[in-house]
């Protein structure tokens, strides 16, 4: 599975695309960060974010893009920002067909690390030892979102047999009523 990560952010939206499979060694295809001047006016900054995405989805071809999950801050300039970085993002992958999964930031890092509470220097520690990288991406915003992709691949298949079992019980269900 190739994943684009993507951890959303006006001034700097972080992007990374991952490759493998849940239980095997996985491989870093690319990590980047796609940034905008915060002088720019608003739709502009969008307009960038935009291309950037397009770009990383043109080059890597994901079978996926897995976006950090905006929760609230005390910062409301912060998240509307974030949020609007996100659904750039997401519009970019569905425009293409290509199906979007949020995770939210301790989900990502209890998958990475194992500690929902991991601070963001653990998370680039074990970024870099999972995927064999000589030193941790910089910014924090690519190594984040590498992290976000190797977090899909290791649940996405635990998360398709949970919808499958919940599809299979729906139709049984539904086929119970009619009969």
């Amino acid at each position: 599975m190739r994943v684009l990560g993507v951890d959303p952010g006006l001034t700097r939206c972080g992007v990374g695309v991952v490759e493998g499979v849940a239980g095997r060694p996985l491989t870093m295809l690319g990590v980047g960060v796609v940034r905008t001047s915060a002088d720019a006016e608003l739709g502009d900054r969008l307009v960038a974010v935009e291309q950037g995405v397009e770009r990383w989805l043109d080059e890597h071809r994901p079978e996926c893009v897995a976006v950090e999950r905006v929760f609230s801050q005390h910062n409301v300039r912060t998240v509307m920002g974030t949020a609007q970085a996100s659904a750039v993002a997401m519009l970019c992958a569905a425009r293409r067909g290509i199906p979007v999964a949020l995770h939210t930031p301790s989900e990502v890092k209890a998958a990475v690390t194992g500690s929902g509470r991991a601070d963001k220097a653990q998370v680039g520690a074990m970024v870099t030892r999972l995927l064999r990288l000589s030193a941790p991406p910089r910014p924090a915003d690519a190594a984040d979102a590498l992290a976000l992709a190797i977090c899909h691949i290791w649940r996405a298949p635990a998360q398709n047999r949970l919808q499958q079992a919940v599809a299979l019980h729906t139709a049984h269900a539904t086929k119970g009523r009619t009969a």
